[in-house]
């Protein structure tokens, strides 16, 4: 799918291309290709002259990479955009960005809320955009923004781990449960703090390459203060999500050596019984010993059960049954 912005009044609308014929009669600011197909990508290289990565190429490229400068002039950018689904993990998508001819083409395989973000906000903000570059500012704040409603989404869903916790009851099933969340939780903490390293990286590359006027390295200016105050926010999630994980598995230890020792004080209480029962078992003269003494059986009954009752009284004395 590809989507066309044109810039009027500072303002983003978005243009229907339906064709090639569409896309010639239009002098877009922002390219968006959303999993292109091949049509698309021969109507952008054949009009703009711009050829776009394959989704290999982008997924593929290395670290060092990923932003660079091709023969032709053309600036190539890879970044890396949080995606948060309601029915499954969340991903990161990276998204190839090339400037070109005053012009920002992007491409992704996914439909990102940044981006939808984005085409909202400045529709309703008139002014906000100037050219192409704004446009790719605007997406690194945009994410920025995104990555800290996440954040607070962690901190929301980790009070109710908490509350779990931290329960009078807390079984086993409530232990499963809570460490399922907490993982799920430690997984998204770890790829906000990824995404958000990979946008000061983009914004970094973007001021080192003096590719801003004044207004514009001021704005990627506080993108960066912005990113480095949301450090400390993972870094206080990771510490509470290890708080969480120790005193969600001590309380799986609680409950297991509440087991052991149910086995433990049964086992302890029953050994004089099975004692007495060996000694009275093993002395008889080859025939049962009640011939000799009737009241032999009876009274062994009654001294295995003091026996066993003795130690159980014991330790529920010392407080050990609790």
């Amino acid at each position: 799918m590809i989507n066309v912005f044109v810039l009027q009044n500072g303002r983003l609308n978005q243009v229907p291309i339906d064709s090639r014929e569409d896309l010639e009669n239009v002098a877009p600011v922002w390219v968006d290709l959303t999993d292109p197909n091949d049509d698309e990508r021969a109507w952008v290289k054949t009009i703009y002259g711009v050829i776009l990565p394959g989704e290999d190429e982008v997924k593929d490229i290395e670290a060092s990479a990923r932003y660079y400068e091709a023969e032709n002039g053309d600036l190539h950018l890879r970044t890396d955009f949080l995606l948060e689904e309601d029915d499954g993990p969340s991903r990161v998508i990276t998204v190839a960005f090339i400037l070109a001819k005053k012009m920002l083409f992007s491409v992704h395989t996914d439909d990102l809320p940044v981006f939808r973000l984005v085409r909202m906000r400045a529709r309703s903000r008139p002014g906000s955009i100037a050219d192409y570059m704004d446009v790719l500012l605007d997406l690194y704040a945009t994410d920025a923004e995104y990555s800290a409603d996440a954040l607070e989404g962690i901190y929301q869903d980790l009070e109710e781990v908490s509350r779990r916790v931290l329960q009078k009851e807390f079984t086993d099933q409530d232990a499963a449960a809570a460490l399922n969340a907490i993982a799920r939780e430690e997984d998204l903490n770890g790829r906000i703090r990824r995404n958000m390293m990979d946008t000061r990286r983009a914004v970094s590359f973007l001021m080192r390459g003096r590719l801003l006027n004044a207004e514009q390295f001021e704005e990627a200016r506080q993108i960066l203060r912005d990113i480095e105050s949301r450090d400390g926010h993972t870094s206080f999630l990771f510490d509470k999500i290890n708080f969480l994980m120790d005193a969600t598995v001590g309380f799986i230890n609680i409950n297991q050596n509440k087991i052991i020792k149910i086995f433990s004080v049964a086992s302890v209480a029953f050994l004089p019984p099975t004692l007495i029962a060996s000694i009275y078992g093993m002395n008889f003269k080859g025939w049962f010993p009640e011939l000799d003494w009737s009241l032999g059986y009876p009274f062994a009954l009654l001294l295995m059960v003091t026996s066993a009752i003795a130690p159980f009284w014991y330790f529920r004395r010392r407080g050990w049954l609790k």
